[in-house]
């Protein structure tokens, strides 16, 4: 279900679409709720927002909930996905052919989605949250332009750099919301940085955050899916490059280390057990190799259904 999502072009999956498709999943026991753009607005959350201003549909802010009875852990699991169902890269737009596979950047969206299905369909006693941020990013005379400075879900003020850089800033708002749940832990996973992907290829994702024990369980979990993880390391000097003059914070950072300067960014909105992947390298692939299909792979489900079952079932 995951690499269908993935595969669907943006015209076809809208975000209207997208949200019917997670709603589907309450005949599962799951249950849904949709905040829409007037509720975002009263929330503030001004990186979705902001990212939207240059869509054609409004966004979506979408929660689903697996809670069986017998749960496992007290406190719930929170997986966050972007949901970017179409990246021009806005007014920074992608040039020559990188705008091409674009309908994959809410691969990180269409893995939880998939994960939570995986969790109810098999019902494992594991309560997990989904929140999954919902926009395009594209232009049309009203997006955000560099230099325009926003304000986030926690009040941070953001300077926006680079418009290409939209996913982290809607993952931000996601991140901050997270909190109210009081977290064992979150585990946000994005199509982020042509810099993971330069690392990885297609063959495995980036891995950062700041819960050491469940980053070395996922990467073990990892290994035995053959979904492959690598970890990048958190150098507070890459912290130093998203400082901003008239801002709390920018949101590009250098392209050295590109990936991190990402990493470092989400962790400004966290303050609890935190994990980050980045699998943009294999969130898509141009050619099958082996069972991994052309096209939208899934990369991420059986990792964190893997990750789950290791450490709440075995």
């Amino acid at each position: 279900k995951a690499r269908d999502w993935v595969n669907e072009p943006v015209n076809k999956l809208t975000t209207k679409q997208y949200v019917k498709e997670i709603k589907s999943l309450q005949s599962l026991g799951v249950t849904v709720d949709v905040f829409r753009k007037s509720k975002l607005k009263a929330l503030n959350m001004g990186g979705i927002l902001g990212v939207n201003q240059g869509s054609h549909d409004e966004p979506a802010f979408v929660k689903s909930e697996w809670k069986p009875k017998n749960s496992k852990n007290k406190k719930p699991i929170v997986l966050i996905g972007k949901g970017v169902l179409f990246d021009t890269g806005g007014i920074n737009i992608k040039t020559g052919d990188f705008m091409s596979n674009m309908k994959a950047d809410m691969g990180g969206s269409s893995t939880v989605l998939g994960a939570i299905k995986a969790l109810a369909e098999l019902a494992l006693p594991i309560h997990v949250i989904v929140l999954t941020p919902i926009t395009e990013n594209r232009i049309n005379g009203k997006e955000l332009v560099p230099g325009d400075v926003i304000k986030m879900y926690n009040g941070e003020t953001v300077e926006v750099l680079n418009t290409d850089a939209e996913g982290r800033l809607i993952l931000a708002d996601a991140l901050t919301f997270a909190k109210k749940m009081d977290p064992l832990l979150v585990i946000d996973t994005a199509t982020l940085t042509g810099s993971a992907f330069r690392i990885t290829g297609s063959h495995g994702g980036v891995i950062m955050g700041t819960d050491n024990e469940n980053i070395k369980a996922l990467k073990k979990a990892g290994e035995e899916v053959y979904e492959r993880l690598i970890e990048l390391p958190m150098w507070e000097e890459f912290q130093e490059t998203l400082e901003s003059n008239i801002a709390d914070t920018n949101n590009l950072g250098s392209s050295e280390g590109q990936a991190i300067c990402a990493g470092f960014f989400l962790k400004k909105f966290v303050d609890y057990p935190w994990i980050h992947l980045d699998i943009a390298g294999p969130a898509f692939r141009n050619k099958e190799h082996y069972y991994l299909p052309k096209g939208g792979t899934g990369f991420g489900v059986r990792l964190l259904y893997q990750f789950f079952k290791n450490k709440f079932v075995n």
